[in-house]
């Protein structure tokens, strides 16, 4: 027998997300209750009690789980915590930002899905379409609750969202008129029981589609042949590098990426020049650039917006950016890589470097069931040394200590002056750290920044 609840929607973890839900379901004229085990949502949890929303701050408290009539998921937390679990075992309905959005919200979706380029391709996606004279309004994982959006006066056409796998994992009804999945490496494993469920939740983006959608998908996924199948929408697929003949999508090469797309071109197909893309490096870049493109002109973005958005297109902070050169040592930021995937990405930007001009890199943070071993053999290729750091240190050191030569250090301080004395003319020194920040930071931002700070703090008479 269904447990005894409450009219109330109980929203759990109070950050930026949750804060936003609360205020949106109040908006609505719905009881809300507010939950963070934080005692420093002490400020958040006073402007929610000034609109008459009761808030719990420093604990959980079963009861209060147990007689909500549905819990609104902040993506940040994990679903497996035991309040979460017991209310729902007990019958208390469990939902997510994106259903919330979708129940509510009449505008076109663009969401972008991942592992890695989610925030590249989706600003480009917006750039593009704004340049076409289509106002965008862009939120979801990057930064602005999608729920923003329906509290707004806004004249926007369409809604670009960065999507991660944490928000479709409570995702039933979210249909996206436009959805792209860019990617996919073992990422979140500390989240998921394996990688398979992890490829699930991404591949979910799609399963409310119809005929009348567009699936944009990187034919390069190893499963993209069978996952595919039972996808409804059109399907648009891109790759870079020689492959099969397509139909409908995008190939990407060292210099160009070329569309073919006989039902949105006039003239069937196009070509966007990369030669001069200096704000997008990497093959990476190039296959966010091709999601970006076909994303956009399915959306009704149009070539001559696309190529103006490219040419004044800027690289986002955190993500393989050039912070400084001293001395003939150039050091790059590329805090944003938390997953082994991005570091391999990030480490094949560079030209292959000669002997005795390698790369420096700094890895390391707290792991996310992290398999270091996936980067051996591009280490082996391109890294002359390791300067670890944080929590996954040790691991760093069993894994690489007989690939080339590691040194763990306490602080990015350490390690940003250790790669300055040892540095040579010629090399590259780049924060990547296939980890999260959250041992040492309050994400990665801040460690870019400190990164960042290091950096520029240092002497320029570098013998």
């Amino acid at each position: 027998m269904k447990k005894r609840s409450d009219t109330y929607y109980l929203v759990v973890g109070m950050g930026r997300s949750g804060m936003s839900m609360a205020r949106f379901l109040h908006s609505k004229g719905f009881c809300v209750k507010a939950t963070d085990k934080d005692p420093e949502r002490k400020d958040a949890a006073q402007e929610l009690n000034d609109l008459g929303i009761e808030t719990q701050i420093g604990f959980h408290d079963q009861e209060t789980f147990d007689r909500a009539n549905t819990l609104v998921v902040s993506p940040g937390i994990p679903l497996d915590i035991p309040y979460i679990r017991r209310a729902v075992d007990s019958g208390t309905a469990l939902t997510g930002d994106l259903d919330i959005f979708a129940r509510y919200n009449t505008t076109p979706i663009v969401a972008i899905t991942g592992t890695n380029g989610k925030t590249t391709t989706t600003t480009l996606v917006r750039d593009m379409l704004e340049a076409s004279g289509i106002p965008v309004f862009m939120g979801g994982n990057i930064g602005t609750p999608l729920v923003e959006f329906l509290m707004q006066d806004s004249t926007a056409r369409v809604v670009v969202a960065e999507v991660s796998s944490f928000q479709l994992d409570l995702a039933r009804n979210f249909r996206p008129h436009v959805a792209a999945l860019l990617n996919l490496a073992p990422d979140h494993l500390d989240r998921y029981t394996d990688l398979k469920a992890y490829e699930d939740s991404k591949w979910s983006i799609f399963k409310n589609q119809t005929h009348q959608d567009h699936a944009v998908i990187n034919s390069r996924i190893e499963s993209f042949s069978s996952r595919t199948r039972s996808i409804a929408s059109t399907l648009y697929e891109f790759c870079s590098g020689p492959q099969k003949k397509i139909s409908r999508g995008a190939v990407v090469d060292g210099t160009s990426v070329d569309l073919i797309l006989p039902d949105l071109l006039k003239k069937n197909s196009a070509k966007i020049s990369c030669k001069d893309l200096k704000e997008l490096p990497g093959g990476h870049n190039r296959e966010n650039l091709a999601a970006a493109a076909l994303a956009s002109l399915c959306a009704g973005a149009s070539l001559e917006g696309i190529s103006s958005a490219l040419a004044r297109f800027k690289n986002l902070a955190h993500r393989i950016s050039f912070v400084r050169e001293i001395s003939g040592i150039q050091f790059y930021n590329d805090s944003k890589a938390t997953n082994t995937d991005a570091v391999v990405r990030a480490l094949q930007t560079f030209d292959t470097p000669s002997p005795g001009k390698r790369i420096i890199l700094i890895l390391g943070g707290r792991e996310k069931g992290t398999d270091f071993s996936a980067l051996v053999p591009v280490i082996k290729e391109r890294v002359r040394l390791i300067l670890a750091i944080g929590e996954a240190a040790p691991h760093i050191l069993e894994t690489f200590g007989s690939v080339c030569p590691v040194q763990v250090k306490t602080s990015m301080a350490q390690a940003v002056n250790a790669a300055h004395e040892t540095g040579r003319s010629g090399e590259i020194v780049l924060l990547s750290p296939a980890c999260a920040s959250f041992d040492m930071y309050d994400n990665y931002k801040d460690r870019g920044n400190d990164f960042i700070a290091r950096v520029r703090d240092l002497e320029t008479d570098h013998g």
